[in-house]
């Protein structure tokens, strides 16, 4: 991602942890929320699921294991986990901070003389 790019996820709060799934348009969810021949490809920007370990929408996103799965939602297959989120989460709408870090490394340090 480059520049301000919107960032659209679905954050559903569980009871042992905050799930996490990045979608490509609030507006993709609200219309596979009515109509769910629309296929969860066109919906979804990847089929992972993440948790935040209880931080909510912000945090550290690491994927999120079997057994958790297991756990929160009585299965693992990721169609059934991320359907259940889309489901039952709340889209978030975030613009992602511009790019950090040095731009031209070869430019010698970047230290205030």
């Amino acid at each position: 991602m480059r520049g301000n790019a919107p960032q659209v996820k679905v954050h559903y709060k569980g009871k042992e942890d905050d799930f996490i799934v990045f979608v490509d348009s609030a507006e993709a969810v609200k219309n596979w929320k009515t109509d769910k021949t629309i296929p969860m490809a066109q919906v979804v920007s990847g089929f992972k699921v993440f948790v935040t370990h209880k931080h909510g929408t912000q945090g550290v996103h690491d994927a999120a294991s079997k057994g958790t799965l297991e756990t929160e939602f009585g299965t693992h297959k990721d169609d059934d986990v991320i359907a259940a989120i889309l489901e039952k989460g709340d889209i978030i709408e975030t613009e992602s901070q511009a790019r950090n870090g040095d731009r031209n490394i070869n430019s010698g340090p970047s230290v205030g003389h």
